[in-house]
């Protein structure tokens, strides 16, 4: 069995004035899996994904991402560590004033990326997203799902070991919601870890994949769709 890739190892977070975000999570999740994160509004969902982008630090308890521990990443490393997830976004967050084909480029240049392979992977991850005629359209001239879809191409040009997804299909109809999904899928085939945090029980009831379900901010069931069921 492959090993754990995130790693929640009693982990709460208290926000000032003492409001408790999520308390005393133990969680493992291993390399290749796709698994949801739900739970109604202020039931921690968001805090978990922030933690793990380390936006904010955790009141105790440890967090391994990619065989880190989080705590002992000096400032300047952060930056170089959040470049190996890939996320995305309920508003999709492009560039507005920046083609499609430049919204992905962006992740490369980034992380200093040669300018020729730049010209070989970002054209390639377009056609996979099904954007190849879109390259050189602006954010306000798509669509909703396309959008995501460039969000998402984004997310995936530097390959990365784990895709963050915090509520993608929030902002988009049934048809495109599922057209993520599936693409989120497609990418989970080949090995990516897809977490993804979302309120859409209808999605969540058909695709069949581990559901971790948060309660204010108590992990109070871990279910693996098809087998393996526990409740804490």
């Amino acid at each position: 069995m492959d090993a754990p890739v995130i790693i929640f190892d009693q982990v709460s977070k208290s926000y000032q004035k003492g409001t408790t975000a999520i308390n005393n999570i133990n969680l493992q999740i291993r390399k290749g899996e796709f698994v949801f994160i739900v739970g109604s509004s202020g039931s921690g969902k968001s805090t978990m994904i922030k933690l793990m982008l380390k936006e904010i630090e955790p009141t105790s308890g440890k967090i391994y991402v990619n065989f880190k521990d989080l705590s002992r990443l000096r400032h300047g490393q952060v930056a170089r560590y959040r470049r190996s997830i890939g996320v995305v976004f309920q508003n999709f967050r492009l560039l507005k004033d920046r083609n499609v084909y430049e919204n992905v480029a962006f992740a490369q240049r980034v992380i200093e990326t040669p300018s020729s392979m730049i010209r070989r992977q970002v054209p390639a991850i377009l056609s996979v997203m099904g954007l190849a005629d879109k390259h050189k359209a602006l954010p306000g001239q798509l669509s909703g799902g396309e959008q995501q879809r460039v969000a998402l191409a984004r997310a995936l040009v530097n390959n990365p070991v784990i895709l963050l997804a915090d509520e993608p299909t929030g902002n988009l109809d049934p048809k495109n919601s599922w057209e993520i999904m599936r693409l989120l899928d497609e990418i989970n085939k080949k090995g990516t870890t897809v977490v993804v945090v979302t309120h859409n029980s209808d999605i969540v009831d058909k695709m069949q994949k581990r559901v971790i379900t948060l309660s204010k901010g108590i992990l109070i069931s871990d279910e693996q769709k098809g087998g393996y069921t526990h409740a804490f």
